[in-house]
């Protein structure tokens, strides 16, 4: 009789629930999967690398490009790295538009994986509904920093500039009339702050309808209930954090346990699983996205009530202002070594980390005192629920390695850096 072997298959770089350059080598008996081999690397484009021979500045955007969809919480850990070694004051009203960027960036996260993850295990509506709320928090990165995505919109010791009084208009065209126009412009009409407050307010009854489609649906429960189940243990050996980590019953959120920026100061909550697996990850995120409308309509309040500086005043890290550049030698030679040399951090290391939408984000710095970094190390959140993939599909249908990959919310801009 002949022997039976296992039968290997490529899952993977071209399969569109790959999600993006993943190729997965899968060790098959029959349906059933004996191992599975990531192979990462496809999308290396040497961040960390670069880094070193770029100024501390150049290298912000950078950022914006490791995980894509969370751009301006990868900012957030780097710029908090760079304060912590020169030891940069950051401005409050800075800090509390930081924390509110990045809730709305944790809401962006959220709303493309749960518009991935069902298109993926084939709810197909889910997807249009994430992408309409979507469009509304691109346009608020958008006015703030004028990119969509990269916004490269934090600095060293504080934000590029303070939120704008008014929001771009939609205008006429072949496509949308002139009454369209204006019901379109409706929320539109005050500041930033108002079209975001207005956001907040319509945003818990759209949560409501992804709730709707999905977290009773027979077949979402079929596809998800008891798959990929992580114990708590198992979770903290693998180095899990963020949903993947509280998914599984662990209470670990750096927000709460290492307070950063204003967190302290906002009264939320942790969201957290009792099963471990992907449909509790699911309910997790999906109360993550309410608890950070929570935040950002909080911040609202206080960015409302307290004007002031979005920048520090220390001139070796950040330029003067315009007018006193022209006016004052002194500032103009600040401004010149600025941006000609870039700033001088002190020689040190220093570790920064924040609550990633998919767990700890972690920039190890090195300095030697120049311009440029002497080392930059990345700690990405993906990196570790990847190498955990393996344990999470043995025993499982081939189907199921689709759920899997999508309940582990996997970029591969931040795990191939």
């Amino acid at each position: 009789m002949p022997e039976i072997k296992n039968y290997t298959m490529n899952f993977g770089p071209q399969h569109p629930a790959a999600h993006g350059v993943l190729r997965l080598v899968l060790e098959l008996d029959g349906e059933v999967i004996q191992r599975a081999d990531p192979h990462i690397g496809l999308l290396h484009r040497a961040t960390e690398k670069l880094a070193e021979h770029k100024t501390f500045l150049q290298s912000v955007p950078y950022m914006d490009r490791l995980d894509y969809v969370s751009m301006l919480c990868n900012e957030h850990a780097y710029v908090q790295a760079i304060e912590k070694l020169a030891g940069i004051d950051v401005p409050v009203r800075a800090q509390y538009i930081r924390v509110m960027f990045d809730e709305i960036t944790r809401i962006l996260n959220h709303l493309m994986w749960l518009g991935a993850h069902g298109l993926d295990i084939g709810a197909m509506t889910v997807f249009l509904y994430c992408f309409r709320e979507r469009e509304d928090l691109m346009d608020a990165y958008e006015a703030v920093s004028g990119a969509r995505m990269h916004a490269a919109y934090y600095r060293p010791g504080g934000v590029y500039r303070d939120m704008p009084d008014t929001m771009p208009q939609y205008e006429a065209s072949k496509i949308h009339n002139a009454a369209a126009v204006k019901k379109m412009n409706e929320n539109r009409q005050g500041s930033l702050l108002d079209f975001l407050e207005d956001f907040t307010r319509r945003f818990p009854t759209c949560v409501d309808e992804y709730e709707t489609l999905l977290t009773d649906n027979r077949i979402w429960k079929q596809r998800t209930v008891d798959i990929g189940i992580v114990t708590p243990e198992r979770a903290v050996a693998l180095g899990m954090t963020g949903p993947m980590l509280r998914g599984s019953g662990v209470e670990w959120d750096l927000r709460k346990k290492r307070p950063y920026a204003a967190y302290d100061q906002l009264d939320f909550d942790i969201p957290v699983g009792k099963n471990g697996d992907s449909y509790d990850r699911y309910l997790v995120r999906v109360e993550e996205m309410r608890q950070s409308n929570r935040i950002v309509k909080q911040c609202i309040t206080w960015l409302r009530a307290n004007p002031g500086a979005v920048m520090t005043t220390n001139h070796k890290f950040a330029p003067p202002a315009r007018e006193s550049m022209k006016q004052n030698m002194e500032e103009l030679i600040h401004h010149f070594k600025l941006f000609t040399e870039g700033m001088h951090v002190p020689a040190g290391e220093a570790y920064a980390a924040v609550e990633h939408p998919k767990g700890e984000l972690g920039i190890y710095l090195v300095s030697d005192g120049a311009n440029k970094p002497y080392r930059l190390k990345i700690r990405a959140p993906g990196f570790p629920h990847l190498a955990a993939l393996d344990e999470m599909v043995r025993g499982h249908m081939i189907a199921d390695v689709v759920t899997i990959i999508g309940t582990q919310d996997i970029v591969f801009g931040e795990i191939d850096r």
